[in-house]
């Protein structure tokens, strides 16, 4: 499992926009080094989902443009109290989940 930050208020009134930022420490291995192309296996993570009480709240597509250390940041609106899941998905499947409470208040 990787090493990851979640940075999330964990209560907010309801209606607020809450301010939600990622990363996730991996290097993010496109298989292309000085030596050449695909000189080892690509290693990325491809694709990002948050999901908000089980609903889908921002995914995205990873393509290997991006820098090691991915950092995400995304908004939504407080509606109700639950979970908000995290899921990194990398080649090869692995994944990398974490879960993070938000307390919504009247």
């Amino acid at each position: 499992m990787r090493p990851r930050r979640i940075s999330m208020p964990a209560v907010a009134k309801r209606g607020d926009i809450v301010e939600i930022r990622t990363v996730l420490l991996h290097p993010m291995i496109t298989g292309h080094t000085a030596s050449g192309a695909n000189t080892m296996p690509r290693q990325i993570v491809h694709t990002f989902e948050a999901r908000y009480d089980g609903e889908t709240i921002f995914r995205a597509e990873i393509l290997p443009g991006i820098a090691a250390n991915p950092y995400l940041g995304f908004t939504t609106v407080a509606t109700r109290t639950g979970d908000i899941t995290f899921t990194w998905i990398e080649d090869g499947g692995a994944r990398t989940v974490e879960q993070r409470r938000l307390t919504v208040e009247e």
